[in-house]
């Protein structure tokens, strides 16, 4: 009876075991799709209808607020049809057209403006406002909710530069589920308050659902923090948003996507240009339209993409969907002027003896099982474009190597690898490999590797900021074993103990070297997260840690905000939106 009753037991803890690594495996599948998938719901809830244009198939409906201003909604009649997706270009100039009749057709005071409520379906809190002054002016406004976890927010709207008597833009600042009081003063040239208006509003809850105001800590650091907001990029389950927050951690907008998340903000011709799902770049002015809109077909984008110097083209990280096998090793050009999609770079072109000969496929024992079948065998997180070569410098989290492509639009090259010198001895690659001058532990499973030139530096020398994840994983070369792996160094994806870290490379392409000139502890982070500067500070997101910071420049922490999440946050960056949503302070 006792060997079998153990029997009994040994067999019911393996059933759990099977079960607990079945239920990790559906999960991490649930979550990687959830990533890419395309928003099918953009049902949004209103008042009464006001009016309907049918050679716009557009409709003006009471916004479902409490206000002491009217406020309206706007939207294409097709909005909860199957299909619909508001980052079209036709639904977005429907949209405009139908706002500028308004305009038009009203005589609009501060006192009493034309309000739409999230008029172009990508900004759920924003509110267009549209009147005229009598005298030309700057609007500043403050927004003030009666919770003392929020202070007040004031900004001065930008509306393209200069004073003016008739005023349109985008409120942002708005606090989701709160009854906002705004304050608006007209500004004269010198400053002086010109008038003054105010109006409530009670907000609607935000559409994902996520934490209005985040925890936050200060650190021992005496500076102070950057103007700004966080973007909160590819939240662990609610991607399709993206969640600014102001140095209080109060939401001051809540950007919606037709899925997926930004990667990065980029700005072009004036507009924010972002990643609008895995399969669409878009370009979004200071109302909210999406000016824009790019299809990549089946390219599917991940993780970075940055401007071609002022060419109007874009580099972004790729992989294609039609390929079944392999995983984040190409890149793709988009052109903003034609919207031409174009291959670049096929890393298992550019490394064919090493893809054909060292990288397989992921298997059900690897740290990355639920990628088991397939080849994740570079995995590409960022990207750099150099104009002086024609170059890009990329992050590839599998090999912990920094690599530069250079000609990329005629002859791409290997230029160099930067990282573990011993990982690329033996193959053909090894003649690449810069070699690292000092004594430290070089990068491991590095992120956001970005270029930086300075004062003093020779030609060929400059510097290249990273979050050194200092995490070693590398479930595709069976043929190699690191030896002698630091202590330091994790092997796990979540630990108490462990450290990540700010590092800054020195490199000199003549000497074909790299040698570590700063760095600092941050919280550990084994795989997403960036190092991102705003201003004379630098913004950290330690994403599997679940907390982001903004630090001085020598690494002393101002703030730590933490957040919840599943698994994971991409990227927290930070801008001040100056000469787009706001006058500089």
């Amino acid at each position: 009876m006792k060997k079998k009753k153990k029997l009994i037991i040994g067999l019911a803890i393996l059933v759990v075991l099977i079960a607990v690594v079945i239920g990790v495996f559906l999960y991490a599948k649930s979550f990687l799709s959830a990533e890419t998938a395309i928003r099918d719901d953009w049902s949004i809830e209103t008042g009464d209808l006001l009016t309907s244009d049918a050679s716009l198939d557009v409709s003006v409906f009471e916004a479902d607020v409490e206000a002491s201003i009217p406020v309206s909604r706007v939207l294409p009649d097709e909005n909860e049809e199957e299909g619909f997706t508001y980052y079209d270009e036709d639904v977005q100039r429907r949209l405009a057209a139908a706002i500028v009749k308004m305009a038009k057709e009203g005589d609009f005071t501060m006192e009493a403006p034309l309000a739409i409520l999230n008029p172009f379906g990508t900004g759920s809190n924003g509110l267009y406002l549209h009147f005229d002054t009598r005298k030309a002016g700057t609007v500043r406004y403050t927004i003030h909710v009666e919770n003392a976890d929020i202070p007040d927010y004031t900004q001065t709207a930008y509306e393209g530069g200069g004073t003016r008597t008739r005023h349109e833009f985008q409120m942002i600042g708005l606090v989701a589920g709160e009854e906002n009081t705004v304050t608006m003063e007209l500004l004269g040239k010198r400053g002086k308050v010109i008038s003054t208006s105010t109006f409530t509003i009670h907000m609607p809850e935000t559409m994902s659902g996520y934490d209005i105001i985040l925890d936050s800590e200060d650190g021992e650091s005496q500076a102070e923090l950057s103007d700004g907001l966080y973007a909160m990029i590819r939240v662990g389950g609610h991607t399709g948003y993206a969640f600014f927050y102001d140095n209080d951690g109060v939401m001051r907008y809540e950007m919606v996507l037709e899925g997926y998340g930004l990667d990065r903000i980029l700005w072009y011709e004036g507009n924010m240009t972002v990643c609008a799902s895995a399969y669409k770049i878009a370009q979004v002015n200071r109302l909210g339209q999406a000016v824009a809109v790019y299809d990549t077909g089946d390219w599917e984008l991940h993780h970075d993409m940055v401007l071609e110097g002022d060419e109007g083209r874009i580099v972004a990280l790729a992989s294609d969907a039609t390929d079944e096998l392999n995983l984040e090793d190409m890149t793709i050009e988009v052109d903003l002027e034609t919207g031409e999609v174009k291959e670049i770079l096929d890393f298992k072109d550019i490394f064919s003896d090493y893809y054909e000969n060292d990288a397989s496929e992921l298997t059900a024992t690897d740290e990355f099982f639920w990628l088991a079948g397939q080849k994740d065998w570079i995995h590409l997180n960022t990207i750099q474009y150099l104009p002086k070569d024609d170059s890009v410098i990329v992050s590839s989290r599998e090999t912990s190597t920094i690599i530069k492509i250079k000609d990329i639009h005629t002859d791409p090259q290997i230029d160099y690898l930067i990282g573990d010198e011993d990982y690329w001895k033996g193959t053909p690659y090894e003649e690449y490999s810069y070699a690292q001058v000092g004594d430290f532990t070089p990068q491991y499973g590095q992120h956001t590797v970005e270029y930086y030139e300075g004062e003093g530096l020779k030609e060929d020398q400059y510097y290249l900021m990273m979050f050194d994840n200092n995490y070693w994983v590398n479930g595709t070369r069976d043929d190699y074993e690191i030896e002698d792996l630091p202590e330091e160094v994790g092997t796990v994806l979540a630990s108490d103990s462990l450290k990540s870290h700010v590092y800054v490379y020195l490199v000199d392409e003549g000497e074909k070297t790299f040698s570590l000139v700063h760095a600092f502890d941050v919280p550990y982070s084994s795989i997403v997260s960036n190092v991102t500067p705003c201003g004379d500070n630098l913004v950290v997101n330690s994403g599997t840690a679940n907390v982001f910071g903004e630090y001085d420049v020598n690494g002393g922490l101002i703030r730590q905000f933490s957040y919840t999440c599943e698994l994971q946050t991409y990227r927290v960056m930070k801008d001040d939106f100056a000469g787009f949503w706001f006058i500089a302070q």
